[in-house]
Formats: structure tokens, sequence, C-alpha cells
């Protein structure tokens, strides 16, 4: 039955799924995760979220969570291997993020990326009302513009890649660019984090398809697709208010006195994933302490890495090396009660979150590429005492907003260390003009405003078309 009016179609479906297995049905709100940036745009609006549900096999229907339809997407066992764990993240993910592993090709896995997409295009085609609005979300699906626009040219279909784009010079290793691109130009509207992710894909459009490609976007075969520079952020307003609370500013005060009550703690909040960059900040901060730059016993490194892919090969071997490198550094530079690095591996909630960002001096946000990363505008949100230093890479989609933070390199180790210390010496309880320059920027350009700027661009688009 074709009744919704704004169809979200993304990998997976939103949902807590530690809390679904009990039968309880409440939002995925993961640091940085598509869930926690949808969350604010679509709760209590009457949206279609279309998706996996993380189960292999027949689903049973779902329950509206916070006012979203939900309808899932079924996948075998082999779809899973095949498209999310093989072309999705072993293929078109290193590639898209500077190679920072070498990416793996396999012909069964493209033929499982364009089946899976067929069944999400197919079920948007089912559930879309006559003109009804389809946000297709990130790297996962990129044929389904065309798919769907194929079975339904009424619908106004919008494609935003959360991800970084590639320059063409890594985009022309791929055996299927074509493919890929012509997917992703079925959109009305296709929105990237960055104007240089533009960039890359109109010089793409032009080289492989033969496009015409201006600032406005890419022509091919008659039909015109719109392009812009989108950059996602967070519901500020609603972290402000969670770090406000009485509870969160004393669960802040107990987390310092837990952690040996430091002069200084460095907080990092990561997926673990190989583009964040966690092996290049132990090791630097394991530099730090040899070198006698920093001292265990006035420094506190809380690693936070929520665990992530971790059926895939490549994921499980970081995790053993970050744990090994974890032990390490507290071996050489520990003693009883006092432990140079934190890890925690697992998934914290909204409260604590907050508390973790009002007990940190410093937020380091140091991933080797990153289509935006949330981490870093949350911890600025959460700073409504207008202290605190974040230390950001350059390689950050944030980095083009936050210009006030400690900008770093993150592949530059010595620049790293120099970076980081001179964060650490700021007078983290003082409020900083560049602590209150990022908080102004967060507040004005925060979730809403990313969605009306897209979904309003999305509409234009249409009108023309």
């Amino acid at each position: 039955m074709r009744d919704a009016s704004l169809v979200v179609v993304a990998s997976r479906l939103p949902i807590n799924d530690a809390a679904a297995s009990e039968g309880v049905f409440e939002w995925r709100r993961s640091p940085g995760g598509l869930g926690e940036a949808l969350h604010p745009v679509l709760v209590n609006t009457p949206a279609t979220w279309i998706g996996w549900a993380e189960k292999t096999g027949p689903t049973a229907p779902l329950p509206d969570v916070d006012g979203v339809h939900l309808i899932p997407v079924e996948l075998s066992e082999d779809d899973v291997h095949d498209h999310y764990e093989g072309f999705a993240n072993s293929t078109l993910w290193p590639l898209y993020h500077d190679a920072v592993e070498p990416a793996v090709h396999h012909r069964r896995w493209w033929e499982a990326y364009q089946r899976v997409n067929q069944r999400y295009a197919d079920q948007a085609a089912r559930v879309a009302a006559h003109g009804a609005v389809v946000w297709v979300q990130d790297y996962h699906l990129q044929l389904v513009p065309a798919m769907l626009r194929a079975q339904r040219p009424d619908l106004r279909i919008g494609f935003f890649l959360h991800v970084p784009f590639p320059p063409p010079e890594l985009f022309m290793q791929l055996p299927r660019r074509a493919e890929l691109l012509h997917g992703m130009l079925g959109a009305d509207l296709i929105g990237f984090q960055r104007i240089q992710a533009v960039h890359n894909f109109h010089q793409l459009a032009a080289k492989v398809l033969g496009a015409n490609a201006d600032e406005h976007g890419v022509t091919v075969d008659g039909h015109v697709t719109r392009t812009g520079a989108f950059p996602v952020s967070i519901d500020t307003a609603e972290m402000e208010a969670l770090a406000s609370l009485d509870e969160v500013v004393e669960k802040a005060a107990k987390l310092r006195a837990d952690l040996g009550s430091p002069q200084r703690v460095i907080l990092s909040v990561d997926r673990l994933d190989y583009t964040k960059g966690i092996e290049h900040r132990l090791k630097a901060y394991r530099e730090l302490l040899a070198d006698g730059r920093l001292k265990a016993s006035e420094t506190v490194l809380v690693q936070v890495a929520i665990p992530s892919r971790e059926r895939v090969e490549q994921y499980r071997l970081l995790r053993d090396r970050v744990e090994r490198e974890v032990g390490r550094i507290n071996g050489d530079f520990g003693r009883l009660g006092v432990a140079p690095v934190h890890y925690l591996s697992q998934v914290f909630d909204r409260t604590e979150l907050a508390a973790l960002y009002r007990a940190a001096d410093v937020m380091a946000v140091t991933p080797l590429r990153d289509g935006m990363n949330l981490v870093a505008k949350e911890y600025v949100a959460a700073r409504v005492d207008g202290c605190g230093a974040l230390l950001l890479s350059e390689f950050a989609g944030a980095a083009a907003e936050l210009t006030q933070a400690y900008l770093v390199n993150p592949h530059d180790v010595e620049g790293l260390k120099d970076t980081l210390v001179e964060a650490l010496e700021a007078d983290a309880s003082e409020p900083s003009p560049q602590m209150a320059a990022m908080r102004a920027h967060v507040r004005e350009h925060d979730i809403q405003a990313w969605a009306r700027s897209y979904l309003t661009a999305l509409e234009a688009a249409c009108a023309e078309r």
C-alpha cells in the first residue's frame, strides 16, 4: 500500500539491537551514527524508515518507534556477508577513506550489492505515496536512486553520502565505477559532506560517463541531478540540555575522581575502525610518556572504542592491535592504582557520554579520514561551561567548520604529539574564545538546519525537473 510521504532508505533500521532482542523497541543512538543524526529530524514525524533489522531470514512486522514506521528488508546470511561485509565495507569503505586499508574485490560481492540494492528499491517503490520524498542514505545503497527512478518516476529522490567521496584516482580503481555513478545519478539531488567531494564527483561523472558538470550539478542523457555540500550536524539543544543536568555534572566529577583525580583528562570516543587513527593516537601518547613530556600520574587517556563490524577480519585484527598497545602502555608506565590509559570497548548512553564530555580537558578526535565526525560537534555542544579543548584532525569533515580547534595532521606523529601537549597546556578550567566560537557555530548549524537546507534544495531540484 502506497501511503508514505517521507521515506528514509538506509542500510539498517535505527533500533537498539540489545533492547529489541528483549522485546523493547527503542531508537539506536550510538555516537556519530546515522540513527543519531536523523533521530531529531524524524522523531514524531509521519515518516517511514526502510532498512535491515540485523537478523537474517524473515522478519516479523515491527512497531513504530518514536512515531517512525519501520519496514524491515530481509537479508540472508550470504547477503550480509557479500553485500554489507563484502562490497560495502571491504571494497567501497577502504577506497572512500583514502585506501587506509587495501580494498578487496570479488565479483560475487558486486552481484550481491546489485541484488540487495534492488530489494531496497522495490520496498521503497511499494510503500511510497505518489510524489513522495524518498531519502536514500549512504554508500551501501548507491544503486537505489536509479533503480527507484526506473520504477517510480513520480518520486522526489534524494541521496546523501555520509562518508567522504574519493578523488578520481582512487574511485577509478573500482571495476564497476560507471554503474555506481549511474546509480547515484538517478537522484534529483546528491548531497555530500564537503565541497571537495562535490568536485570529485563532478570530475568522475565527466571522465567516466562523459557527463556535463557545472557548479549546480550533473547532466547525463537529459536527466539533471543537482549536487551540493550539506555538512551534517547534531541536535545541539538536546546535548546542551543534557550536559547542564545536575546529575551529569555530578557524574563528570565522579568520573574524574574514579580516574584518580588527574590534573588532565584526554578523551577519545570512536567506533573501532582503522580510519579513526586510534593506533596513531596511542603511539603519540606512548612516546609523550616515554619522553617525559607527560606523566602518567598527572594525565589520563580515556579511550572509548565502540565495537564495529566484528565479523570482518580487518576489524578483528585492529582490535587485537589496539588492545595489545593499551596493555603495553599500561604495563610500561602504570603503577598500582594508576593506569595511563582507560580502555572501554562498549556503548555508552547519552547521559554517560555527556558526563564524559564534561569530564574531559581535551577531546582528541584524530581520524585519518572522516566524512564529518559528529563526536567533535557533540563535545563542543556539551561544553556549556565554555571550557575544554578540541584536538581535531584536518581530515575530518568537521575541521572545515570548527576551525578554532587545535587542528592536526594525524599521520604526523611528531606534530600530533606537539599539538596534544599544546592543547593540554591550555587552561581547561577557564572559558576560551575558541570554544565560544565553535559553540556558536554548532548552535546555528544544528541538525534541523542541515535537514532544512537539504530538503529545501531537494524541493528546488524537483521543481526544476
